[in-house]
């Protein structure tokens, strides 16, 4: 089992997890020739797809889905309320799968159990998927944990989790007050500090990789996320992997 992310942040987000012959993309906001070249630096194509997931309706999540499913002609799983939510924006897709936040399935070689997370999307969910011996959780977009989070996470054999802003940064930075409150709400993004915090509780005996994701291009730095997480983990800052916005990261296998 192995997981990349073709990029992570506002200007587009799509992670790649694959286990036996089954490929599934967890978000798809980038454009087909985007996708196509994000996916050729891991050894892809579309055609390489068995299916895409999305977490919810935002456009740096779902820009590309409807024009990457078509020309993939994947078929796509969704909450009823995210797909009621991107109707509009995305156009008729070829097929799609509408999923519960709390009934687990299965995609060929991959198990997917999916949770409900506080954001400000419709019915805004992100997925832990298994082969059946490694777990990998990818958990972006939300405002902040939660108890059942944290039932589900421990003993996860590689996270990657939101690590969006600094507080200190995003405070003081240029964004205006409504987008500071929304960002820094229980709604909206996690920062550096909370998402350590969290890891800090987990069981995380079992933790091969650990991936910040999501950073703020404006309100956030690597070093910063690194030295968070690794501080809660006891472990070297290098050790923390970053999904890079531009050039995502390369595949980290589950041993």
């Amino acid at each position: 089992m192995r997981f990349a992310t073709l990029g992570s942040g506002s200007r587009g987000n799509a992670t790649v997890v694959q286990a036996g012959t089954t490929t599934l993309l967890i978000d798809c906001g980038f454009g087909v020739s985007e996708t196509r070249r994000r996916l050729g630096r891991l050894g892809l194509d579309l055609s390489d797809l068995t299916a895409i997931l999305l977490t919810h309706e935002h456009g740096d999540h779902v820009g590309g889905v409807g024009p990457v499913a078509r020309a993939g002609r994947l078929p796509v799983w969704v909450t009823p309320g995210t797909l009621a939510a991107l109707a509009a924006q995305v156009g008729a897709l070829p097929q799609t799968y509408t999923i519960n936040c709390h009934a687990p399935w299965s995609i060929g070689d991959l198990h997917i159990t999916p949770f409900p997370v506080p954001h400000d999307g419709r019915e805004s969910c992100q997925f832990v998927l298994s082969d059946g011996a490694r777990r990998f959780a990818a958990v972006t977009d939300l405002g902040h944990t939660t108890a059942h989070m944290h039932s589900l996470l421990g003993g996860c054999d590689a996270l990657l989790l939101e690590c969006n802003h600094d507080r200190e940064l995003l405070l003081g930075g240029p964004y205006p007050p409504a987008l500071k409150r929304r960002v820094d709400g229980d709604f909206g993004h996690l920062s550096n500090e909370a998402a350590a915090a969290f890891v800090g509780r987990l069981d995380t005996r079992r933790l091969q990789h650990f991936v910040a994701a999501h950073l703020s291009e404006h309100n956030n730095r690597p070093d910063l996320a690194r030295a968070a997480v690794a501080g809660a983990l006891g472990c070297s800052a290098d050790w923390i992997a970053v999904a890079d916005q531009d050039h995502g990261l390369d595949w980290r296998t589950l041993a």
